[in-house]
């Protein structure tokens, strides 16, 4: 049956049906070993749950030797090349300031662009940052790759609404430790920690303003990392704080053992899906009017907020009831 019918997606979410859908996870490497590392345990995931699961980001910013820029990004396009069908793999440049952001983008975007997912462009301070960028993606052949911008500093946290607001940006990330130090001291180390991260009221600030900006433009905002990586009890913990209460439907993973608790933690429980899926499949027999469920009113708004639900359960690799499965199976892939 659900798969005869307009798509939920379609009806619910019409133009913004293309917005936002983004792996909750993304996982970072830089070391030659650790992306080939990366890239195959992206594959091996993949055939375990039929989805590709997490992004793979190949980091030239800080993976790169000095002196070595161009033998790292011609390193990058050689494993993206490499990689599967279904395979997510992004890469990580050089700021736009950095002497070799313009060779990295020539030949990574101009090389790689078509087994790339997008770009993610470090310390943006502004709207011109992203157009520079954009600017030199279009140079390069790849006008189709959209970037993901990390903000890093207290001016770009400023000006964060109106980055968010640029066509080219699909996602912001926040620069937790660039951030902290920007401020010469006046965060304490602590402000980078498990804990301080959540509490200290400059940082809260920081990731509201970037949690509030992407979604006043539909936009996907992403919480960096969590350096504790031995601790996968605390970095379970700082995953579902990110998503349940800062507001954020992704986050960076540093580590390969970090990438199952951030998909646990971004997931809906078997609960939520449940219900969702039985509360979509009565709005579909009611052709989307509003009706009462267990004893509830519920219409358009509230379905769209629990069809997003059955949406993140498909994309943290949940296992689905078999009467909305059908949704996911014929949806296009992203």
């Amino acid at each position: 049956m659900a798969a005869t019918m307009s798509h939920p997606r379609d009806v619910l979410l019409g133009a913004q049906a293309q917005a936002g859908v983004l792996p909750v996870c993304d996982h970072y490497s830089g070391v030659e070993s650790r992306m080939r590392k990366s890239l195959q345990l992206q594959a091996e995931m993949t055939e375990e749950f039929g989805s590709c699961l997490f992004d793979v980001t190949l980091d030239c910013e800080d993976g790169a030797p000095v002196g070595g820029e161009a033998e790292h990004a011609a390193l990058v396009v050689a494993l993206a090349s490499l990689a599967g069908a279904r395979a997510r793999v992004a890469v990580r440049v050089h700021p736009v300031d950095h002497p070799a952001f313009e060779q990295d983008v020539a030949t990574i975007a101009g090389k790689a662009h078509r087994r790339l997912c997008h770009i993610m462009l470090p310390k943006v301070e502004s709207p011109a940052d992203v157009d520079r960028a954009s600017k030199a993606l279009d140079a390069a052949g790849a006008a189709q790759l959209p970037l993901h911008v990390l903000i890093e500093s207290p001016a770009a946290v400023h000006r964060v609404f109106d980055i968010a607001a640029h066509p080219r940006v699909q996602s912001i990330s926040f620069g937790l430790m660039d951030f902290v130090s920007a401020h010469g001291g006046a965060i304490p180390a602590e402000g980078m920690g498990i804990e301080g991260q959540f509490t200290h009221p400059l940082v809260v600030r920081a990731k509201l303003e970037i949690a509030s900006a992407c979604h006043a433009h539909g936009k996907v905002p992403a919480h960096g990392v969590v350096t504790e990586f031995k601790n996968t009890r605390a970095l379970a913990g700082a995953a579902t704080r990110a998503a349940r209460e800062f507001g954020f439907t992704r986050m960076w993973s540093i580590h390969p053992d970090q990438i199952r608790p951030i998909l646990a933690a971004f997931a809906p429980s078997a609960h939520e899906i449940e219900s969702a899926s039985k509360l979509i499949l009565a709005a579909v027999a009611a052709q989307w009017a509003p009706i009462s469920f267990e004893g509830k009113l519920q219409d358009r708004a509230s379905y769209r907020y629990y069809w997003q639900v059955l949406e993140r359960a498909h994309r943290t690799g949940r296992t689905l009831p078999t009467e909305v499965r059908g949704w996911f199976d014929t949806a296009p892939h992203h």
